[in-house]
């Protein structure tokens, strides 16, 4: 595909930059009074329940991906990223450190370049939008092409509360005719880019020129030692796994049992949902699930446990919420050890903790390094120790991976619809993408009292007078 934009394509990226100039010459001049109500403005226009519903609505019908069921309590996350938000400091002084003498001013990073994923058309935007109000940056969305219409239609809706409060609409914009050469181009002339999205497009904002936040793919597994409450781990599972038909990063993907409680588990994810697929169910999921070469199919992304079954040839029970299959090997060869992005998890045995922690370092290096690990344990020394091994950005400790990972009411996690995964998983930062990743910093720095050890303190056993002489 060539990258060269078409005129229209032009026309319409230059008159968003010209736009956006002009919005961001009026908001960097607000006091935090007035960017905290602009943020509250929009959070209300798209997380009240009767306009949400209509845009989860609207999402799955565009894009036919998610449980419409499910995505609606995504309008809790907006409602915890204002939180966040209003918490904090983003205009003139926001931080001192009288012993350092160091001041620190939040200035605004300017024109942010946002891509939309396909599974978030309304959130993401949303999300976006409170953090960088509040940072006095502007936004031009790149929806993705496949749920583009419910992305503008949330945006819309924020412009409409923009200028309600006085405020330019163009603090916020989205792309109608985006394609990947627009997205490409959107983000070469950007300030800053939000890169929330498939890998492919999170690489190429890398290589735009411009700074970028990008996210890493998900594996997430969770660990669950002898020591787990059986209940609370099966229905946490359950949660995590069905959320918006698994199509989040964060969904449980493998569950990694010790071998004492293996059977007693599986019983209770049964009781929970969980359709435990036969051998022969399980390599008709596999044919319809990834190609010949091991990459994951569209068509069984994001949807209900049963069409899953349909399409792989065999009926489940309409009762049930997800299916699970036997772990038979982990490494590339084997893809259910990888990520699904849908209603479908894989049950693993380990006997020793040593062998579970083995396991899971087994899983990351198939993929999702970096995202996230989860543990069910009441042995805070088994938490250490995965803590200490686990190569991923965020452990969440008897929690459902897909409402926590991102912040939840119940955590301390900063709230947040972009996971930063390290270098882990080629990222630059290994947290919760939040408001400080939209502002730029200056400090300030005054003199102090000499802080300058001695050689002797600095240099201990290894130093040495005679060498200094």
């Amino acid at each position: 595909m060539s990258d060269e934009l078409r005129e229209e394509q032009q026309q319409e990226l230059d008159e968003a930059f010209e736009r956006a100039n002009k919005a961001l010459s009026m908001i960097e001049t607000y006091d935090q009074a007035r960017v905290d109500r602009l943020c509250r403005a929009v959070a209300w226009a798209v997380a009240n329940k009767k306009t949400f519903l209509r845009l989860v609505e609207m999402g799955i019908e565009e894009s036919g991906l998610g449980d419409p069921e499910s995505r609606q309590n995504k309008r809790f996350k907006i409602r915890g990223v204002l939180r966040d938000a209003l918490r904090e400091k983003s205009i003139g002084i926001i931080e001192e450190i009288p012993e350092k003498g160091i001041v620190k001013y939040a200035k605004p990073v300017g024109i942010i370049a946002s891509l939309v994923p396909t599974t978030n058309p309304d959130l993401t935007p949303a999300g976006q939008a409170i953090y960088a109000i509040k940072a006095r940056d502007v936004v031009i969305f790149s929806p993705h092409p496949r749920s583009k219409k419910t992305s503008f239609e949330t945006v819309r809706l924020m412009r409409e509360a923009l200028e309600k409060e006085g405020a330019p609409a163009d603090i916020l914009q989205c792309l109608t005719k985006v394609n990947i050469p627009m997205s490409k181009a959107l983000m070469a002339r950007a300030d800053l880019v939000m890169a929330t999205g498939g890998q492919a497009m999170v690489r190429a904002a890398y290589s735009s020129g411009t700074p970028a936040y990008g996210v890493g793919a998900g594996n997430s597994t969770m660990l669950i030692d002898e020591s787990a409450n059986i209940q609370e781990a099966a229905h946490n599972t359950m949660l995590s796994k069905t959320s918006d038909y698994g199509s989040g990063c964060s969904a449980d993907g493998n569950l990694v049992i010790e071998e004492s409680i293996f059977d007693k588990m599986a019983e209770q994810l049964g009781h929970e949902g969980g359709y435990l697929a036969s051998e022969e169910e399980k390599a008709k999921l596999r044919k319809v699930m990834w190609d010949d070469e091991g990459h994951r199919l569209a068509d069984t992304v994001a949807i209900a446990p049963q069409k899953l079954g349909e399409i792989a040839g065999f009926t489940i029970p309409a009762d049930r919420k997800f299916i699970m299959v036997m772990g038979d090997g982990i490494g590339k060869e084997y893809p259910f050890s990888g990520e699904k992005l849908t209603t479908l998890l894989a049950l693993y045995k380990y006997q020793g903790f040593e062998n579970g922690l083995r396991m899971i370092k087994e899983i990351y290096h198939v993929g999702g390094k970096g995202h996230s690990v989860g543990i069910y344990s009441f042995i805070d020394e088994h938490i250490h120790r995965l803590a200490l091994m686990a190569p991923v950005s965020r452990i969440m400790v008897r929690q459902p991976q897909s409402k926590a990972n991102a912040g939840a009411f119940n955590n301390g996690m900063p709230m947040t619809s972009s996971l930063g995964c390290g270098t882990f998983g080629g990222n630059i930062v290994s947290e919760n993408i939040s408001l400080k990743h939209y502002l730029n910093t200056t400090w300030v720095s005054r003199p102090i009292p000499e802080d300058r050890p001695s050689d002797q303190e600095l240099f201990g056993e290894f130093y040495d007078p005679e060498m200094e002489k």
